[in-house]
């Protein structure tokens, strides 16, 4: 396989030059400052020389999916860590990371009565972006934390600066997760025959314990008639299939993992299945888009309150400017104060275009808030109201939410409040353990796929 230097004549997507370099010719933003620029080259030249992540076969099947999402036959379940942190790389963090969304998809499929698009912010979210590039604390000022593939988390001069090595580990890390993930499928551990594997034992209340318990006898009932009519097992029931996403942030490293097709020349980030872009990096002339822009990678584009539905418009046709059936997807991260007023001109300016998009939503990111000692939160009544309301504007438009795009662990934290616990701001001290961002925890995150369900079938009755 070629290496990415040798594609700057290819064209892109849009017929303009592109090449996995282009981006360099264009405004970036949300950028580290490395001290030692030769020692940057160095790293980036030797993640360019490894193997890559993932496919480009897994990708355009990814693609594929996608398409029937936004076409309404499926449904995309896209849920992780706000910012996966080296020292997580474990067995028992990266399984218990799959047994949420496979459970939370277990009751998407029952409930939908549609295959479930499976796809983690896992093996490469290392990254994120900030609202400031400094951070102070008392009377010292430091570098923000940017994620562990740039700097530590710890307050100190040497943890902040940004490190060239640990883009070398985030690869080696990504490599680890993304095949204890791929072991685990093809293990059985996915094996729909054996849903309850996927306990994670602290969902704690009864009423969604019995609920899920419900689901999970009447798939098991529906699988074993099936069989015995067939006289045949399943096997595609046997593996489920995950893809991976990140937020395409750190430019250098993702040309270093972008690379040619050999089979049909086209450009591929084989770093992740499904890159997207964030809100503070969608500028249509900025860097990010430029790099997105000639992939073959299905991508994504976080859109927020702030864009106009011109900008919008002139971003879809852009992105997709051959109208290609799951090229593109847009994550809406408006708020729920802002989502009845925004949602339906950016509904109604996409469909003007003619251009399929998968349209998803992210109930999470805009409706973050900071308490009195500078805690992060975010509310679970706050953000089932964001995505019912957008369900219920999509059916009004005619339209189709495809998808949920959700921060999410297995683990048993306590960083957002509500949720069938009741969690309070007084309870966010006893297991808060985000870096970054607050995420639902197990329990959370299977309510929200009931609460989804639920008003789903609502709008259908």
């Amino acid at each position: 396989m070629k290496r990415h230097e040798s594609m700057n004549d290819e064209p892109s997507t849009d017929h303009k030059p592109w090449a996995a370099s282009s981006w360099r010719h264009h405004e970036l933003v949300q950028q580290p400052h490395y001290a030692d620029e030769s020692a940057l080259k160095e790293v980036l030249g030797q993640v360019a020389a490894m193997p890559p992540l993932v496919t480009p076969w897994e990708a355009r099947r990814l693609e594929g999916q996608l398409a029937e999402a936004a076409a309404g036959k499926r449904f995309l379940l896209q849920g992780g860590d706000c910012a996966e942190v080296f020292s997580e790389c474990k067995a028992d963090v990266i399984a218990n990371r799959i047994k949420v969304l496979l459970q939370m998809s277990l009751v998407l499929i029952y409930g939908l009565r549609m295959p479930v698009v499976r796809v983690g912010r896992f093996a490469g979210q290392y990254a994120k972006p900030r609202s400031s590039d400094l951070e102070t604390r008392e009377t010292m000022t430091l570098p923000s934390y940017r994620g562990d593939i740039v700097n530590g988390a710890e307050f100190t001069k040497t943890a902040r600066e940004p490190d060239p090595e640990r883009l070398l580990r985030a690869y080696h890390h990504a490599a680890a997760t993304l095949n204890h993930v791929r072991a685990l499928g093809e293990g059985g551990f996915a094996d729909l025959h054996h849903p309850e594997y996927w306990d994670l034992g602290f969902v704690h209340q009864d009423a969604l314990r019995s609920e899920y318990q419900g689901v999970v006898n009447a798939i098991l009932a529906s699988i074993r008639f099936t069989e015995a009519v067939s006289s045949e097992r399943m096997s595609e029931m046997e593996r489920v299939s995950f893809f991976t996403s990140h937020e395409a942030l750190l430019l250098p490293f993702e040309e270093a993992l972008t690379r040619k097709d050999s089979h049909s020349d086209d450009v591929f980030n084989l770093g992740t299945h499904f890159p997207w872009v964030g809100m503070r990096t969608s500028n249509l002339d900025g860097a990010h888009v430029e790099f997105l822009r000639g992939l073959a990678n299905p991508i994504a584009v976080k859109v927020g309150p702030g864009m106009e539905t011109s900008e919008l418009q002139a971003l879809v046709r852009h992105l997709n400017p051959d109208s290609r059936p799951g090229r593109l997807t847009l994550i809406a991260r408006l708020g729920q104060e802002h989502v009845n007023t925004h949602l339906p001109a950016m509904i109604q300016a996409v469909r003007s275009t003619g251009i399929p998009v998968l349209w998803s939503c992210d109930p999470m990111h805009g409706n973050t808030e900071t308490l009195s000692n500078g805690t992060k939160t975010r509310r679970f009544d706050t953000m089932l109201s964001e995505l019912e309301e957008s369900l219920d504007i999509h059916h009004v438009e005619g339209s189709v939410l495809g998808g949920v795009h959700l921060e999410l662990t297995g683990e048993n934290v306590t960083e957002c409040t509500g949720g069938a616990r009741g969690l309070q701001d007084r309870d966010l001290e006893r297991a808060y353990h985000s870096q970054v961002d607050p995420r639902l925890n197990s329990e959370q995150a299977l309510e929200m796929a009931f609460a989804l369900i639920r008003k789903f079938r609502s709008l259908q009755a």
